[in-house]
């Protein structure tokens, strides 16, 4: 048997790989508000910019990429950075298949076993296992709905170093609509994590896939673009705003750091034609139009799943979200999240119930901290309007005897 093989990191992972929900895969019927897929309604027709891909820039998009990414899309993303506050380059921008993939990387360059990592709780649930693939020991951290409590973080951190313990690697948080709660950090909040990143020697991920999904509420800078130090690695995507199937996002970050990620990437280059397409798309006339119409269908979908929500489910509580993808509802204090997930599924409504969000689920909570027990996770992305009324119908039909 091959199992006594396993390298440590990979010893720990479970042995079974959670099925996924893939709307092309549902049975007829079923209602997704689990994963954050894309509205087909709002996937582009990037035909005509693939075809000019494949025919004017023939041989660059079939040849091997750059292995930074293709200059032309970097120095793009810098220029749309910067008018969002940062002070980049295209030496500062490093293109990776996906979001994800930058946070891999990242780790790679950070993180030995046993290294503490310090993340929100709840936080991104697909981070979870890339961190536990790296053997890390998790610093959870709580949120209210400002986003991550900084005054606990500096707590935990000097409690860590009271007991001698080395300082984490790397705090990682989604401070733009967070994923899952919702929240956005204001801006105070965000010099004071630099603050204490800075005097503590921290380096900070910033994880943006929904900062350009923005629905209403004032503009807050960036981390990167509060960033004087140098400290910040910023994750971005194209997955939220244009499609998930592109599979193109980005590493922004000081010259020098993107250097060593360069060599530790080991693909042999993000798609050039993808990237060419995108590029294209990205600096023509349609790409406002096209995120207009992002925010504008998500802020309704948004708007049906709250309503719905607070009309069907009595007792429940949610954060209404400024932006992104998802809402967050806590549940009354006597309903099991996992067990309402169940129910749903039965129901015909596929959700994320709020315990995979924490990375020690088992874990005794503070009072002052989100508790994995009673909460669940809706996305409203994918589902129409209509598929949002009668999935949240379904759900009160399985919630109400709970409440009874």
């Amino acid at each position: 048997m091959i199992e006594n093989r396993f390298a440590r990191r990979a010893a720990a992972l479970s042995p079974n790989f959670p099925a996924s929900h893939f709307p092309g895969e549902l049975d007829e019927g079923v209602i997704p508000f689990d994963s954050g897929f894309a509205a087909p309604q709002l996937l582009p027709d990037l035909t005509g910019f693939a075809d000019d891909a494949l025919t004017t820039w023939r041989e660059e998009t079939l040849q091997y990429s750059p292995p930074q990414g293709q200059p032309e899309l970097r120095g793009w993303l810098a220029g749309m950075m910067n008018a969002d506050g940062c002070a980049l380059s295209a030496e500062n921008i490093l293109i990776v298949n996906g979001a994800k993939h930058g946070l891999e990387l990242v780790c790679r360059l950070l993180i030995d076993e046993g290294d503490a990592v310090v993340v929100t709780a709840p936080t991104y649930f697909t981070a979870i296992p890339i961190f536990r693939s790296f053997g890390v020991e998790f610093v959870e951290i709580g949120q209210d709905a400002d986003g991550l409590l900084v005054d606990d973080l500096e707590r935990a951190l000097a409690e860590r170093r009271a007991e001698g313990k080395p300082a984490p690697k790397l705090i990682y948080n989604v401070a733009d609509f967070h994923n899952p709660s919702g929240a956005t950090m204001p801006e105070d909040r965000r010099r004071k994590l630099l603050e204490i990143a800075v005097r503590e020697g921290i380096p900070v991920v910033e994880d943006t896939p929904y900062r350009r999904v923005r629905f209403e509420g004032d503009h807050v800078p960036s981390l990167k673009a509060l960033d004087t130090t140098g400290i910040v690695f910023h994750l971005g995507t194209f997955s939220k705003l244009v499609a998930p199937g592109l599979r193109i996002g980005w590493v922004a970050a000081e010259a020098p750091l993107i250097a060593r990620l360069i060599q530790l990437k080991s693909d042999g280059g993000s798609s050039p034609l993808v990237q060419r397409i995108i590029y294209e798309f990205a600096r023509s006339g349609a790409f406002p139009a096209h995120v207009e119409r992002v925010r504008a269908l998500y802020r309704e979908r948004r708007d049906a799943m709250v309503a719905a929500v607070r009309r069907e489910l009595p007792g429940a509580t949610l954060h209404v979200p400024e932006g992104g993808y998802y809402v967050w509802v806590t549940l009354p204090s006597h309903v099991d999240g996992d067990g309402f997930a169940a129910r749903a599924a039965a129901a015909g409504v596929n959700i994320i119930a709020g315990s995979k969000f924490f990375a020690t689920p088992g874990r005794e909570w503070p009072a002052n901290m989100s508790s994995p027990r009673n909460h669940v996770r809706l996305s409203y992305s994918y589902a129409t309007v209509a598929q949002i009324e009668e999935g949240v119908k379904r759900l009160a039909a399985v919630y109400a005897p709970v409440e009874a």
